[in-house]
């Protein structure tokens, strides 16, 4: 289960915020890096990102016969998450990210909710299992990891009963450098060329076209309740109760906010404080009617932060 707290003071030095709220649905924060990214965030991060993956890092190592304790005489180079390419590293991390942001800057969100990220949906990553299953036979066979299908991150709100009665799901990104032509292509997809006129395009099929067609119960809520039913059945049960109702029709649906997480290096010629995302009103793109949450969470050297932070997972005492 996660069960780490966001480390707030640590986020405090790290990034300036700036978060507004407008039309009582539409929401959108800036985070900015201001601080290095030194040993003492590492050493922040480093336990909400542990509890982030600790299940699918122990339902991985359990399904390809990997123990992870101590005492053991397996001797592999397999080890989750740290064992995988970089490019599914800096994936892992715009959806933790996701988790971390929403629990630690939650009273800026549209709504003013409390959200909760009982666990993380890693383990619902197929490629995953088996890139590692070839790993532990072939340490040389490296490739790169089909990204997972589905939402990229889900929190939930309760009420006193502790029944879910509204949800957070969306998409969550990385991006080496976050230019304007790059933000353009994840929320209304690539460009590509009319064959009639020869005019560039995009496709209009990037973040907001997903999230306009999504379900209004999102399928990573089901993915929760049954990970929850593995894990902690009974210290859950209301909650997995109140979802199993929603989704058979027994019981009302919960609300749903929308969230899109952008997270990357600045680009060269980018202002201090110049959101990528207009924050004065949703984008016209953006259709689905529900509260919708933006993030963009702008850094420096970002790349190397993920590097390092990965790799520290699990390697310290």
């Amino acid at each position: 289960m996660h069960d780490c707290p966001p480390p707030k003071a640590a986020l405090a030095s790290w990034l300036k915020a700036y978060g507004t709220v407008e039309s009582g649905n539409y929401g959108h924060l800036l985070l900015e890096q201001q601080a290095e990214s030194d040993d003492a965030l590492l050493s922040a991060l480093r336990p909400y990102f542990e509890s982030a993956h600790l299940d699918a890092r122990e339902h991985f190592h359990r399904k390809i016969g990997i123990s992870l304790h101590p005492d053991s005489a397996t001797t592999t180079t397999v080890n989750y998450p740290s064992c995988l390419p970089t490019k599914a590293l800096r994936g892992f991390f715009g959806e933790a990210m996701a988790g971390l942001v929403t629990e630690a800057y939650q009273d800026e969100f549209v709504g003013g909710h409390v959200w909760q990220v009982p666990i993380f949906l890693f383990r619902e990553h197929d490629d995953v299992e088996k890139y590692l299953w070839a790993l532990r036979y072939d340490p040389e066979r490296v490739r790169e990891i089909y990204g997972r299908h589905g939402t990229d991150f889900v929190a939930i709100s309760l009420n006193d009963d502790r029944e879910v009665v509204r949800v957070i799901a969306g998409e969550a990104k990385w991006r080496k450098s976050l230019t304007e032509s790059t933000v353009a292509a994840l929320l209304l997809g690539p460009k590509v060329r009319n064959e009639e006129t020869g005019v560039l395009a995009h496709t209009g099929k990037g973040i907001w076209y997903e999230l306009n067609r999504d379900t209004a119960i999102p399928h990573g809520l089901r993915q929760l309740q049954f990970v929850l039913e593995q894990r902690d059945r009974e210290g859950h049960a209301d909650i997995i109760l109140s979802i199993d109702r929603a989704v058979l029709n027994l019981g009302p649906p919960p609300e749903r906010t929308d969230l899109v997480i952008i997270c990357g290096n600045g680009a060269a010629k980018r202002e201090r404080a110049d959101p990528l995302i207009a924050w004065e009103q949703p984008p016209s793109e953006y259709r689905a009617g529900r509260d919708l949450q933006i993030v963009e969470v702008i850094l420096e050297r970002g790349d190397v932060l993920i590097d390092a932070l990965y790799a520290s997972l699990w390697s310290t005492p």
